[in-house]
């Protein structure tokens, strides 16, 4: 083990064994640094494209943005608009990463390479600020679980309908919806309904592949193979990069692995799952293309408490609760068939909380609230789902192996080939 390394790791044991108020200066866990904790800590980003733009100024604005990544120019040209004048520009993340000055690093790419890049990020001492789907594939959940942890990195996905803001559609936040389940308001099980009525259709069917696509030359801007890592190889399209890559899914899964960790995250909180995942995944949907997304109708995701998750597909559930029970239920706005709910609510305590700054996380080396574990159970809900939507039927899984049940044919896309010479 090198040497640097076994070190840290012993300084984060023995601060670990201290009062929880330990500081960990920046650069520490990096290299040989000299910031003391109360100077700012510095970020690098992956990805300046539409979604990693908003990364520079409007996400973690507290750290200094010390350096940028991209495979088009075209799109570092925008970003530097906004950026530092001095910011360092990489066209391979990988020499950004060896920047020993930087804290965090800001992965805002497509799907296909957050794994990768998470997992490169903690190997190298980096702390991770992750775009939303955590991963592509449940395997690649698992390596970045696996990576995060055996560094000792802090890790967030970014999505935080958990712990802050109100949840989407809904009205209101997070809290008093999981204090009523926690307090068994609505009686166990619990059936929830993902549909039209928070707003879940709002980009689910808008991200639709496109077949027999003619190869075009990629622009000179755009470094296509680099783009691509380890996705296949597929010619050249406009189609299949930026904004419209979320329809194949070598790259993503359509408007569900744009959008549904946004509203799978807090329901799983609220339900108690943080922990474990479906054991049965049913699905409604028209047979799927290979390489383009085909928008689906329904999938119901099953645990085995009788606890079920229902995305609804094609707004055929408009008037269903968002939560329900033997004893009441929960639609926007709080509303519900339980007398006073809101009253009760108030009155009952507070969940146990969480680190919900993410500065304050890495200073501390506290998890923060939303993190590599329960980051990847949320996902893990997102990609059971397309990988039963891609096969077309019922799913069965076992959420402690991690694998499904009796399918080779399903087990085969836990863990996808990656094209050469990545590799998890």
């Amino acid at each position: 083990m090198n040497k640097h390394i076994s070190s840290r790791r012993l300084f984060l044991k023995a601060a670990a064994c201290t009062a929880g108020v330990a500081i960990v200066p920046a650069h520490v866990l990096g290299g040989i640094g000299k910031t003391p904790p109360s100077e700012q800590l510095t970020k690098a980003l992956i990805g300046t494209g539409g979604m990693g733009r908003g990364h520079i100024k409007g996400i973690n604005p507290t750290s200094r943005l010390l350096a940028i990544c991209d495979t088009d120019t075209a799109h570092i040209a925008e970003a530097k608009k906004t950026a530092p004048a001095d910011v360092k520009v990489y066209g391979d993340f990988r020499e950004l990463l060896d920047l020993k000055e930087v804290d965090i690093v800001h992965i805002a790419t497509p799907p296909h390479w957050h794994a990768l890049m998470s997992i490169a990020a903690a190997n190298a001492g980096k702390d991770i600020w992750c775009e939303k789907p955590m991963t592509r594939t449940i395997g690649e959940g698992i390596k970045v679980m696996e990576a995060v942890q055996r560094n000792g990195r802090i890790f967030r996905l970014n999505t935080w309908f958990r712990f802050e803001g109100g949840m989407y559609g809904m009205g209101v936040p997070c809290k008093p919806v999981k204090k009523a389940v926690a307090n068994r308001l609505l009686g166990w099980p619990i059936r929830a309904v993902i549909g039209a009525h928070q707003g879940f259709d709002w980009k689910l069917n808008m991200w639709k592949g496109q077949w027999n696509l003619k190869p075009q030359t990629p622009p000179e801007n755009l470094n296509y193979d680099m783009w691509l890592g380890p996705a296949p190889y597929k010619p050249y399209h406009v189609h299949r990069v930026h904004q419209s890559f979320r329809g194949y899914w070598d790259y993503d899964g359509g408007g569900l692995g744009d959008m549904g960790q946004h509203y799978i995250d807090p329901t799983q909180y609220i339900l108690e799952k943080d922990e474990t995942s479906p054991v049965e995944i049913v699905v409604d949907t028209p047979p799927q293309h290979p390489d383009a997304v085909v928008p689906w109708t329904r999938i119901t995701l099953k645990y085995a408490d009788g606890c079920e998750i229902v995305l609804d597909g094609d707004n055929s559930m408009v008037d269903a609760p968002y939560l329900q029970g033997s004893k009441g239920k929960i639609m926007q706005n709080l509303k519900s068939d339980i007398p006073n709910l809101a009253e009760i609510v108030s009155t009952l305590p507070d969940p146990e909380p969480m680190v919900t700054d993410f500065i304050q996380a890495v200073k501390t080396r506290r998890k923060f609230a939303l993190n590599e574990r329960n980051g990847f159970r949320s996902c893990t809900i997102v990609n059971l789902s397309l990988a039963a939507v891609r096969l077309g039927r019922t799913l069965k899984f076992d959420p402690v192996k991690l694998q499904f049940v009796d399918d080779d044919e399903a087990n085969r896309l836990i863990f996808q080939p990656m094209r050469a010479p990545w590799h998890l």
